[in-house]
């Protein structure tokens, strides 16, 4: 996915652009609930004249629309789908076109075809090479934006002996098995600093102070992602310059499973594991490298040495030590050592049951050829 920010001559067209599209989608989704009608095909018979004289959409608008409506009731039909006037809107390439030599893009637009400057770095310039597929086009923050798609050549990941295992968690967002900690204090820092901003300028209820929320609108978030990045590259460099995959929690559902004091529970809401899991997966995914995941359970009260696991083994978040052999280690670093291991275990006890069913059938044999008939 790319996505680069528009500079357009026009913003006032084009945010009546969004608002009329969005507000097409709102009637179609109407006129698709009315008659219990939610298949593309159908659906085009329905509205698509209707449509184009109504609100004065283009052929190929008026079909993406009513592609997204499709799309939205895809997911389920118990409930009529409402659009808000700013949400984004796809175009293809019969509505939009991309020019790299000039760095613009040509759209359509309720005031007819335009075109517009669009912002990209070096990366992003590559990725839009191979672009393939729809757009999005999305207003943000009184800003304008287009997301695409890029096809890009995948290796295949390589057979590994070995895995680099990671550890998720709050205190330290990751921990590998090479003893690395990515520590999430600094986030957790700007979080509360945050909460706390936000609680006062909201108590306040003034021009200014509303102003104050607007700007810091979206800026956690941002932090919160550059961190992610960063970790997940550090991580993936480290399999791949060393021939090693990569084995991690899968942690879907954890904030339905897991409960929590009234007091921890925005830092579990706000934990953002699963971005840090996608950012890991794609660039793990561009590099070669195997990624599996395993199930999360007991993975912090199991030692990494011994096997045993008993609750008593995690004194805090922090410490470990192992009630049967003694082993002491940092929390994190055992759970990712024993995640790594995971692998190497379970091919031992394939290869132990395998002697064992080996040794059962060649000692029937045995009794079959040595005992006397009866």
């Amino acid at each position: 996915m790319v996505t680069v920010k528009l500079s357009p001559a026009d913003p006032d067209g084009l945010r009546r652009t969004f608002e009329t599209a969005n507000r097409a989608c709102d009637w179609i989704s109407d006129h698709a609930w009315h008659h219990q009608t939610f298949r593309q095909l159908a659906l085009d018979k329905l509205v698509y004249y209707q449509v184009r004289e109504r609100f004065g959409l283009s052929a190929q608008m008026a079909v993406r629309g009513i592609a997204k409506v499709v799309d939205a009731y895809a997911l389920d039909k118990r409930t009529k789908r409402k659009f808000r006037t700013d949400g984004g809107f796809p175009y293809d390439a019969r509505i939009l076109s991309w020019d790299l030599e000039s760095e613009t893009v040509s759209l359509w637009t309720v005031a007819g075809r335009r075109r517009m400057a669009f912002e990209c770095g070096d990366g992003q310039r590559q990725l839009l090479e191979r672009q393939q597929g729809e757009s999005d086009l999305i207003y943000r923050r009184q800003a304008f934006y287009i997301a695409t798609t890029s096809n890009v050549d995948v290796p295949e990941p390589q057979a590994v002996d070995d895995s680099v295992g990671v550890d998720l968690g709050v205190a330290n967002l990751a921990s590998d098995s090479d003893g690395r900690r990515y520590s999430g204090s600094e986030v957790t820092n700007v979080r509360w600093r945050n909460r706390k901003l936000r609680a006062r300028l909201q108590g306040k209820q003034t021009r200014s102070a509303k102003r104050r929320l607007k700007k810091l609108a979206g800026g956690e978030s941002c932090f919160a992602r550059h961190v992610n990045h960063c970790i997940s590259k550090q991580i993936v460099g480290t399999a791949k310059g060393t021939g090693r995959g990569i084995r991690m929690e899968d942690l879907k559902g954890i904030r339905t499973r897991v409960k929590v004091r009234p007091g921890q529970r925005g830092v579990l809401h706000s934990w953002g594991f699963r971005q840090l899991r996608q950012m890991i997966a794609y660039k793990a995914a561009l590099a070669g490298v195997l990624v599996e995941l395993v199930d999360p359970r007991n993975t912090s009260r199991t030692c990494s040495k011994c096997g045993h696991c008993e609750k008593g083994n995690r004194g805090n978040q922090s410490e470990f030590r192992c009630r049967s052999c003694g082993r002491e280690a940092h929390a994190d670093i055992n759970a990712a050592e024993h995640i790594r291991q995971g692998r190497r275990k379970e091919a031992e006890r394939d290869v132990v049951e395998n002697r064992l069913s080996h040794s059962f059938r060649f000692s029937r044999l045995s009794a079959a050829v040595t005992s006397p008939r009866v």
